[in-house]
């Protein structure tokens, strides 16, 4: 039998949903994704962005950066003209109070995307070494020297620094159980 495969994702046709659970999903499902592409833009171009949603249901849906203030206090005037030549005019300026919370917000964002990298760079080394010690428990089991002779240079090093880390943490045991049993 053959080897078939499916279709994949494909790309679905813009139409209504007729029905209310389906358009409530979808609206749920693209407005996460709006709200991903929004963090993603004020992370790579370091904007403000203000976006907000108002679904059939009344409720409202909104992702602002850094804050709420600093977006709508930009905006914010009586008349509509005013608004309008604030868009013309982008000299657009905030109160002191406002700037200070949006640039502490934008430093709370920055030091936690600095945290995530720092851990998915950890969670990459653990991988990594899960991966080798797999490797050589792997290998471990075909013989000793069957397995050293298969890891490359870089392996080997690893391998050797794990050995030697092992040989201080069994000396430093023994250590101490002699210590133990002498007292």
């Amino acid at each position: 039998m053959e080897n078939k495969k499916g279709k994949g994702r494909q790309k679905m046709p813009m139409r209504k949903k007729e029905k209310q659970d389906e358009r409530y999903v979808t609206f749920s499902k693209r407005r996460s994704g709006l709200y991903k592409k929004a963090s993603e833009l004020v992370m790579e171009c370091d904007v403000d962005i203000g976006v907000t949603f108002l679904f059939l249901t009344g409720n409202p849906f909104a992702f602002f950066h850094p804050t709420v203030e600093a977006i709508v206090s930009r905006f914010f005037h009586p008349t509509v003209e005013a608004i309008v030549s604030r868009f013309q005019n982008l000299d657009l300026k905030l109160s002191e109070s406002t700037q200070i919370v949006a640039a502490q917000a934008r430093n709370r964002v920055k030091e936690l995307q600095s945290e995530l990298d720092e851990l998915d760079l950890r969670e990459d080394i653990a991988i990594a070494n899960k991966n080798l010690y797999d490797k050589v428990m792997e290998t471990r089991q075909k013989g000793l020297w069957e397995s050293i002779e298969q890891l490359n240079a870089e392996e080997l090093t690893k391998f050797q620094a794990w050995l030697n880390v092992t040989r201080f943490n069994l000396q430093n045991r023994l250590n101490q159980l002699e210590n133990g049993a002498s007292s």
